[in-house]
């Protein structure tokens, strides 16, 4: 049933070696490829071995429990942990988006619903910031358009993790967070009490480890500078700090203002378009290879929601999985937990019923 775990075996070895060279470690990117691949194979050899072990432990019962009553009423049971260890290990056989260990960088731009949108904008910007501090990840405002009323047009947030473990990885749990997110109350600024809907735009982009992962030629970058502007559009820097970066070849724009220094403004910005373009390729090659996964939806029209946020009933409701629960105001504290959670079990089945498929 699981003759794959034998190759896995060897090169889960094979790059244990490799770890014990003092070598690899001078190399960081690599270095950090091999760490995150070995924390993925290693929970492929122990839910192996415990499958093992279960196996043989239940031979040992049936053959024994002729003979013995005690070790046949162990059978049963046996048959149980069995059953549970074959679906964890076949669960982990399945294969895992390769960029599961990487960070993001993720983008929040209010969408339909004008004033209302910008300030449910800024509710997500705070839930995810929440979320990432429940999980120890460090965040980093890389840009930042604000509104009146302490909303937010647009932002663009990088999010660190703390572990090799790719199941454990920022966009192992994020990626699932990229659509259009409408939201369901009575905005601050209506005065009869009326329920308006609106919508804000998610994007989430795998960051690059090291520049030298996706190859940019400068000549391929035209580079604008100009002076930062403010919620209407005042001047709020005298120097030419803003830094807009065209890609030419993709057509890719990255603008950003949040810094005084414009050296810091081309650094973020290129940490965005890298981010950007790795995603690009990617697209690519799996549109090549007729594997498109439509995981996140890049335009703001309400129609196209992924999840709803309804304020008077107190409700969550992801359209894509089904979840639904009326803790509405402990999701938006940062307890994201479960509905992520039925975006990671609703990819599995998915996956799943693609190698049955295959098979």
């Amino acid at each position: 049933m699981f003759e794959s775990v034998n190759s896995l075996l060897a090169e889960h070895d094979d790059l244990q070696e490799q770890l014990a060279d003092p070598d690899l470690h001078s190399d960081p990117v690599r270095s950090k490829r091999v760490n995150r691949r070995y924390a993925e194979l290693s929970r492929i050899v122990a839910a192996y071995h415990q499958w093992k072990q279960l196996e043989d432990d239940l031979a040992a019962a049936r053959e024994l429990g002729a003979e013995d009553e005690a070790f046949a009423a162990e059978i049963p049971e046996l048959e149980e942990q069995l059953d549970d260890s074959s679906e964890k290990l076949r669960r982990l056989l399945i294969p895992r988006d390769e960029n599961d260990g990487r960070d993001v960088i993720m983008e929040i731009k209010m969408g339909e619903g004008g004033a209302e949108s910008a300030l449910f904008a800024a509710d997500l910007l705070r839930m995810y910031l929440h979320y990432a501090e429940s999980k120890k990840w460090k965040t980093e405002i890389l840009e930042q358009t604000s509104s009146d009323l302490g909303g937010i047009k647009d932002v663009q947030l990088a999010i660190k993790g703390n572990s090799s473990d790719p199941a454990q990885g920022v966009w192992a749990h994020l990626k699932y967070e990229g659509g259009v997110h409408r939201v369901q109350r009575v905005p601050a600024t209506e005065s009869q009490g009326r329920i308006h809907t609106s919508a804000a735009g998610v994007l989430v982009f795998p960051e690059v480890d090291e520049p030298e992962e996706v190859e940019i030629n400068p000549n391929d970058l035209k580079i604008d500078v100009y002076r930062s502007s403010g919620p209407g559009g005042q001047s709020v820097n005298t120097t030419d700090s803003a830094v807009r970066i065209t890609h030419l070849p993709t057509g890719i724009v990255v603008a950003m203002q949040n810094e005084k220094s414009q050296l810091q403004n081309r650094e973020a910005g290129m940490r965005v378009l890298r981010a950007r373009v790795l995603a690009r390729q990617q697209e690519e090659l799996d549109a090549a290879a007729s594997a498109v996964r439509k995981s996140q939806i890049r335009t703001m029209d309400r129609s196209e929601r992924i999840r709803t946020y309804n304020f008077p009933e107190n409700r969550i409701a992801d359209h894509r999985t089904g979840y639904k629960a009326y803790n509405l105001d402990a999701v938006m504290n940062g307890a994201l937990d479960p509905v992520i959670e039925s975006c990671i079990a609703a990819d599995e089945e998915s996956r799943l019923a693609d190698l049955g498929a295959e098979v």
